[in-house]
């Protein structure tokens, strides 16, 4: 909870650069949380982003919003003071999250750049405390010289707080969208507070007491920015809301909430809002402990809205949900995008954060957090869906939407998220090695742990050299019916001991990260496995006619891909562009604790459940060792080592 700040640390020089990434974007030193205000200028051709930050010490207070500006979203300058620091009373206590307009205040691009922001007179703010009305406000920044330079708005706060009779838990981080697909009772909703005219909607998150988390939701005059008129609220999921697994759980109070609406290659939309969610209920697995139990219970997710069909009857939200999962299931908050209009696609920035440090270490460092590389969305369709590795029904997988086919089968729609692929910038200057068609075998003792790579491994081709902490990594994998076990392994010693371990479980469908034990370091480190559901789908193919002249339908089940980037000690993981896995390797690849993390090599390695099967044909061709099919086979996989120091 935020409160009063410490004596500022004094890091040494081994210790603010053992575990500091060189390619993501952080801030100088000291303190970094929240991205804020991401967005383009077309006058200059350069993205910006903010993030909020403590230039003083390295802990949370006397927030203020750091900037950094780039022309590729990959290499960025960074502003060594802050763009934005307490000042006027409305705000003295901080600067909190917010967004950015390329427009002046009546909508015209004239070079002039805003900032929506909130604005902190006092504290402390936290959903389990009384909230003081007041106490968050939403002000206006504006800069004339390309963001150079930046000034309050002379009308600030240009709202004083939440909506007047409503009790909340929290009402911050404004995101301002068009909304073109808002359904016609929103649009009637606006039009009752603000009259005809090209609207644009204001959404501040927070949570109504003891009722439900929500977002507050305004109408904006397109040419009247300072002018925003509640509206309602979007959404009444009650307290803690859990679908299923898949989904998580929806918490009491949401914070840095955005709204987007993405369309398929068909044409088909779907609106999503994707949310940082506090006061989730913990629910730990004594027999399968994971990193999030040790975490403050706060989780990102997203939920697929739909106009409420109960709205004037027993309803009051704007929507409703439909269906949702994690948009993130790991050291990964406060997701803030924009629209890019250069690409046409959705760009999404997080916070990485240090949670998993007693906070003696990330003290002696003197620097914590970090900023996400940029991420995209996407609608992801998968056509002529049978069913999932292991789940009875689809309808029992509340993060997709499974729409019934003419042909007995279903279209999925889920949300995608990948990088944005302009990081491949990175790879310029990078040793490339491939993989191709390999099968995977028993790399995996009867304890379930994968065993070191050997000499025989090594000459399997399985096993790929590393030289640097600084690579990437994509695979694609086709995984038998009876596999258990299936992904990779970094290792950080050249004695194969110290090991971060990716990998799928088909029958649990659970992706992994399990992460090597601190060592000399400090054993407080939380270095518990990440976990987060996943599963693979089965389609059909369109039908073939067969030598005796018969129609035959030829089933496929999805590859699995997983794409991954590791930088000093942030391991950022995506599976089949819907899943993702955000952590930190906090390990000494030396002697001392001083020493810096070291990555030695990649091996692949697939399990079986009886130590031998017999896998699909369509999982590979070829035998495994001793005449027994391979459990899994590699299709191909890509590893660029030594990618750009930014």
């Amino acid at each position: 909870m935020p409160g009063a700040m410490s004596t500022p640390s004094k890091p040494t020089a081994p210790a603010f650069t053992r575990w500091r990434p060189k390619f993501h974007l952080l801030a100088p030193s000291n303190w970094l949380n929240d991205p804020c205000g991401p967005g383009y200028d077309p006058c200059t051709g350069r993205y910006h982003l903010a993030y909020q930050w403590n230039p003083k010490d390295n802990e949370w207070g006397d927030i203020c919003w750091g900037r950094a500006t780039s022309c590729d979203l990959v290499s960025w300058e960074i502003d060594p003071e802050p763009c934005l620091a307490p000042s006027a009373p409305y705000d003295s206590k901080g600067i909190f999250t917010g967004c950015f307009q390329s427009t002046n205040l009546q909508g015209q691009q004239d070079g002039t750049l805003t900032y929506f922001y909130t604005s902190v007179k006092s504290l402390p703010i936290h959903y389990t405390l009384p909230y003081s009305n007041g106490c968050e406000t939403l002000s206006i920044a504006l800069s004339r010289d390309a963001g150079r330079t930046w000034e309050r708005h002379a009308q600030n706060p240009i709202l004083p707080g939440p909506p007047a009779g409503l009790q909340v838990y929290g009402w911050r981080d404004p995101f301002v969208c068009s909304w073109p697909s808002a359904p016609e009772s929103v649009r009637e909703a606006a039009r009752q507070v603000v009259g005809e005219g090209d609207v644009m909607y204001g959404f501040i998150s927070g949570g109504l007491v003891n009722k439900t988390p929500t977002v507050f939701v305004y109408a904006i005059t397109r040419n009247t920015l300072t002018e925003w008129k509640y509206v309602g609220i979007l959404l009444d999921v009650g307290l803690n809301y859990t679908l299923s697994r898949w989904s998580g759980d929806l918490g009491v109070n949401w914070e840095v909430s955005n709204l987007v609406t993405l369309t398929n290659k068909e044409g088909t939309s779907r609106d999503f809002l994707i949310m940082g969610v506090e006061g989730c209920i913990p629910s730990p697995d004594p027999n399968r402990p994971a990193a999030r139990d040790r975490r403050i219970q706060r989780s990102q997710l997203w939920t697929c809205i739909k106009q409420n069909e109960t709205r004037g009857q027993t309803q009051t939200a704007l929507m409703q949900t439909s269906f949702g999962g994690i948009f993130d299931s790991g050291l990964f908050y406060a997701a803030n995008s924009f629209f890019d209009p250069v690409t046409q696609r959705q760009v999404v920035f997080g916070w990485i954060t240090e949670e998993d440090l007693p906070d003696t270490t990330r003290k002696e460092q003197g620097w914590s957090g970090l900023v996400s590389l940029p991420r995209t969305l996407t609608l992801q369709t998968i056509h002529c869906v049978k069913r999932a590795r292991s789940t009875t029904s689809l309808g029992d997988i509340t993060s997709v939407e499974a729409v019934p086919d003419e042909q007995g089968t279903y279209t999925v729609h889920t949300l995608g998220v990948e990088l944005d692929p302009r990081v491949e910038e990175l790879r310029k200057g990078a040793r490339v090695l491939t993989r191709e068609a390999l099968d995977l075998s028993f790399n995996v003792d009867e304890a379930g742990t994968v065993m070191a790579a050997t000499t025989s491994t090594q000459s399997s081709g399985c096993f790929v050299p590393l030289d640097t902490t600084r690579w990437e990594v994509d695979a694609e994998i086709a995984v038998g019916r009876k596999c258990s076990r299936v992904g990779m392994v970094i290792f950080h010693d050249e004695d194969y001991t110290a090991k971060t371990t990716l990998f799928w479980d088909p029958v649990h469908e659970t992706f992994q990260v399990e992460r090597p034990r601190p060592s000399n370091i400090n054993p407080d480190i939380n270095h518990a496995p990440e976990v987060t559901p996943h599963t693979l789908f089965t389609y059909t193919n369109p039908a073939t006619t067969t030598n005796d002249n018969t129609a035959s339908e030829i089933e496929t089940e999805e590859p699995l891909r997983i794409h991954a980037l590791f930088d000093s000690s942030v391991l950022e993981v995506f599976v089949n562009g819907r899943t993702a896995i955000t952590t930190r390797i906090y390990h000494s690849g030396g002697r001392t604790k001083t020493d810096g993390p070291k990555c030695v090599g990649v091996q692949f390695f697939a399990d079986a459940e009886n130590a031998g099967c017999d896998a699909d044909a369509h999982a590979h061709s070829g035998g495994g060792a001793g005449g027994k099919e391979a459990p899994a086979r590699l299709i191909h996989a890509t590893i660029w080592d030594s990618l750009a120091c930014l």
